[in-house]
């Protein structure tokens, strides 16, 4: 029996979802279309009726999960400023992205800490991708500067955005526990007067 338009596209969800997993935790070239497909609960012989590719789901992974973090990353915001408690929605992103618990949580967060040397390396159309996602996430932080004039809101996201992953990726690489929590600290401080 055939599958229903919806039921596919749910299918096809669930791949992209369980491949944005899988390859943060295990990498992009390491991770095969077998484990990706185990993870949504389903044989690699389906594969190639939703994807004409490994690359395609990449694209389609990192789409996902960068638009995920967009979405996240402005979340954080909005209930900063619901809640009134006097933290500007910039300060609260800043602090959730450099938070000891974002860079333990190497399964979730912003893909470009998990992911950002193997993205540079990927095709042209995950790269594509991965630059309309980091324009995204500079977007949501340039919305946290509304007094600032259009373009250096721009320019301040972007060093934001840019010094908050290399920040995560150095914290989650280093050995050291103490260096680790110093870098984050530390670049929570200097971004608090950007």
């Amino acid at each position: 029996m055939r599958k229903s338009k919806a039921e596919t596209a749910e299918t096809r969800r669930r791949i992209v979802a369980a491949a944005t997993e899988e390859f943060r935790k295990h990498g992009l070239y390491e991770t095969g279309l077998m484990e990706v497909m185990a993870a949504a609960g389903l044989t690699q012989g389906g594969f190639y009726r939703h994807f004409k590719s490994k690359d395609q789901l990449i694209t389609e992974a990192c789409t996902a999960g960068l638009q995920n973090a967009a979405e996240a990353i402005a979340a954080t915001a909005e209930a900063t400023a619901e809640d009134g408690d006097g933290k500007c929605g910039l300060q609260a992103i800043v602090d959730n992205f450099l938070s000891p618990d974002h860079r333990d949580d190497r399964w979730e967060g912003c893909p470009l800490v998990s992911l950002g040397s193997e993205l540079a390396r990927a095709d042209t159309a995950t790269r594509e991708a991965a630059t309309d996602g980091f324009n995204r996430l500079v977007d949501v932080v340039a919305k946290q500067l509304p007094l600032t004039k259009p373009e250096l809101a721009r320019e301040r996201a972007e060093f934001i955005v840019c010094a908050m992953v290399g920040a995560v990726t150095m914290a989650r690489m280093v050995t050291d526990a103490d260096l680790s929590a110093s870098i984050l600290e530390r670049t929570r401080k200097r971004l608090a007067k950007v």
